[in-house]
């Protein structure tokens, strides 16, 4: 059996793997009704830095990897499939003889067969011949092509040009809706790579808390977790640009890019906020720890950060399949809305509940963004509003939400509350009468400029609840007792309603 992996202790990926997601594929495909077709799939292409001749890291395209775990860039990807036969095919580039001098041994056709374990392999340049011959053997086949929205970024997957007209015009309907459902629901194999994923990620998540101390830059922390996952586990791609936020910074929701580069130093008096997950065989993580720089929470700190895990917590207690993630992220709100009570940042008012305050969308001003997204392949994974499930629900923070669907076994979903105090969303809220009767603005001041916290780990929903895939310290005990030098993974999990299930075995 083949499978991808980087040597020493590094995990081994089967190929296996992306056989069983070919397999799902055509069985929702003739449950659709389609009970014979030709899946054609392009894979990604190399590309330059601007108008240079240097050439980016290839990282495969999302579906194409899901379907085929091709690691090279300018394949092709062709699944004929009936009610009784499957047969794959891939087409390679045909390299001219010079790539042997700059890239390395040109790899035969029989060595991507053995290695990607598909039934054949030919030049991409016979792919228009190969199609004529499928075609006038399987006329009623149609020719199904990827082509759809992203609802998370809006931007539209476009399908390949064909080196040739077909027969018939193509399908382009079909494919994405069910590509991308099945995306959401992980295999056996899918769920163990997740799972370790995360475990690597936590690891390195621990390791960077115990090296952080004031005086450093929030990019030695984002080089602290790369190195740690790269030189231990393979992890040469992070699943997404590491946010490394401290005192203000946190919060930046999306901190970390190229206009703020993770460039201040860290104060004695910060909260810091890293937001980083490791990507292995293009299956990635994505963990956030918060904590002080000092490794020891201060009274206010650790008001806004025991809220925030309430608030995880409130959202474990009803994980499980059935529950609406939109009632998930109502749990959250109202226990970050009772942390600020307890601050006073908040005050209640008579005859005023705090589930009429997450009605009135109060808990948005604090947290504005959804309270997490599938994850899988790509970090914000596909699959959170297609036709014929929970369309984006209105209104402030929950409009945010990356999916409203009712949650389902082997889903994968990150929990990730938060608290930040955001002088836009603050200000916005004063100016409404409707939300300013709700805030002491004088004990709001208070905390601008701190930043805020988010926790944030890494799930699959089970048969009857959830299984945390995330390792990280969480309890206030834990935490300033690894910032301390203590033992990781503990002796005794102290916080079992995480659902963390191999803490004291990882």
């Amino acid at each position: 059996m083949s499978a991808f992996s980087l040597g020493l202790n590094t995990y081994s990926v089967p190929y296996a793997m992306f056989t069983e997601n070919r397999d799902r594929l055509v069985k929702s495909l003739i449950e659709k009704g389609i009970r014979s077709g030709i899946v054609l799939l392009k894979g990604g292409v190399a590309s330059e830095r601007n108008d240079t001749d240097h050439e980016n890291l290839f990282r495969q395209e999302s579906y194409f990897h899901y379907l085929f775990g091709v690691k090279e860039p300018s394949f092709w990807g062709c699944i004929v499939y009936t009610t009784h036969t499957t047969t794959t095919t891939l087409f390679a580039p045909r390299l001219p003889e010079e790539y042997a001098v700059w890239m390395g041994r040109i790899k035969p056709l029989s060595e991507f067969k053995a290695t990607y374990e598909v039934d054949d392999v030919k030049y991409a340049d016979e792919l228009e011949a190969f199609l004529a011959d499928v075609a006038a053997a399987s006329p009623d086949a149609p020719l199904l092509l990827l082509e759809g929205t992203n609802s998370d970024s809006g931007s539209k997957y476009l399908p390949p040009s064909l080196p040739t007209p077909f027969p018939k015009p193509p399908d382009t309907t079909t494919l994405f809706p069910v590509l991308c459902n099945n995306r959401v629901y992980k295999t056996d194999k899918e769920l163990k790579l997740m799972k370790h994923v995360s475990k690597l990620s936590s690891l390195s998540h621990v390791h960077v808390m115990r090296g952080c101390k004031p005086g450093m830059m929030e990019y030695q922390l984002e080089s602290l977790f790369q190195h740690y996952s790269y030189y231990n586990y393979g992890c040469r791609w992070l699943g997404y640009t590491a946010i490394c936020a401290c005192g203000p910074n946190p919060a930046v929701l999306h901190y970390g890019h190229a206009g703020a580069p993770n460039d201040r130093a860290l104060n004695p008096g910060d909260t810091i906020l890293l937001d980083m997950g490791a990507e292995y065989a293009c299956y990635g993580s994505d963990i956030t720890c918060s904590y002080p720089a000092t490794g020891k929470f201060t009274e206010r700190q650790r008001g806004v950060y025991e809220g925030v895990l309430n608030a995880q917590r409130a959202v474990y207690e009803i994980l499980r399949p059935g529950t609406s993630w939109v009632d998930c992220h109502r749990a959250a709100e109202a226990e970050v809305i009772k942390a600020l009570v307890g601050l006073r940042v908040l005050r209640m008012v008579e005859g005023v509940t705090v589930a009429d305050m997450v009605e009135r969308r109060l808990g948005a001003v604090f947290m504005p963004h959804g309270l997490g997204h599938f994850i899988g392949i790509d970090t914000h994974d596909v699959g959170g509003y297609l036709e014929g499930y929970p369309e984006r629900p209105k209104g402030a923070g929950l409009k945010s939400l990356r999916t409203a669907r009712i949650l389902e076994e082997r889903m994968c979903l990150t929990v990730e509350p938060g608290c930040y105090f955001i002088d836009y969303t603050i200000d916005k809220a004063l100016a409404d009468d409707s939300l300013a009767i709700f805030i002491d603005e004088e004990v709001v001041d208070e905390f601008r400029g701190t930043g805020g916290v988010r926790l944030e780990d890494v799930l699959a929903i089970t048969k009857d609840g959830f299984e945390n895939y995330t390792m990280a310290p969480r309890g206030v005990d834990e935490v300033e007792d690894v910032m301390g030098g203590g033992k990781w993974p503990p002796v005794k999990d102290l916080h079992p309603e995480l659902g963390r299930k191999s803490l004291l075995t990882m």
